[in-house]
């Protein structure tokens, strides 16, 4: 089963996948996974992919696709996977369609001011990158992990101003996807406003399977 997740950042893409890993047994390939690899390898791609994130812009198509081609070519990717942030544009969905066939596609959607208030209140680990957010799933202590002690910060892309350029970059970029698959047959759009076990039940829904979902780990979009 290979399955594409849309929606804008925020949208809680990331809480999905986690669960549908642990349901169909197939990896999350997150695009923000695949950053934060290169970012800490230190490779030529992460550099420039970290140099977009800091602006809160996109990562240009052929870096992303770069990463994206190595991570699905790996074992664990051999009976299926679910793509979380990818593809982002047009030509990422294309160049995507010469790798591999796509089964279904769901589509989050979500009201941009509920997006700002979970980001903007979203912290971030500075030693292991554990994620909280300061509403939904406090820390214990404030401004520290509760994995490894270290200190908790708010990320440049996480602020108000970078989250609204986030989305608006979206609605140019990559909103444009919802009409592109649902042309194809594929396409199938969610309310992500609601309660993460609501939202879940829907979507293993409408991926053909209705027996009953355990309670939902919730943890912020990645």
């Amino acid at each position: 089963m290979k399955i594409i997740l849309l929606g804008a950042p925020g949208v809680g893409k990331g809480t999905i996948a986690k669960e549908l890993v642990i349901k169909y047994g197939i990896p999350q390939v997150s695009t923000g996974d695949l950053f934060r690899e290169n970012i800490q390898k230190g490779t030529d791609l992460g550099k420039k992919a970290k140099a977009y994130m800091e602006k809160g812009e996109l990562v240009p198509d052929d870096v992303t696709v770069s990463m994206l081609r190595e991570r699905i070519s790996r074992q664990d990717c051999r009976k299926g996977f679910i793509l979380d942030g990818f593809p982002r544009t047009i030509p990422q969905a294309e160049a995507l369609e010469e790798l591999t066939a796509i089964d279904n596609v769901i589509n989050l959607e979500c009201p941009d001011e509920i997006i700002v208030m979970r980001l903007s209140n979203r912290r971030t680990c500075s030693k292991c990158g554990a994620i909280y957010n300061l509403v939904t799933i406090p820390p214990k202590e404030p401004g520290k992990c509760d994995k490894c002690g270290g200190k908790l910060v708010q990320r440049e892309d996480d602020k108000e101003e970078a989250i609204r350029n986030r989305l608006e970059v979206y609605r140019k970029q990559t909103s444009p996807l919802v009409e592109y698959y649902d042309r194809k047959g594929l396409l199938v759009s969610i309310d992500a406003a609601r309660n993460p076990d609501e939202i879940l039940v829907e979507v293993v829904g409408e991926l053909g399977e209705s027996d009953a979902v355990e309670e939902i780990r919730s943890e912020p979009d990645q």
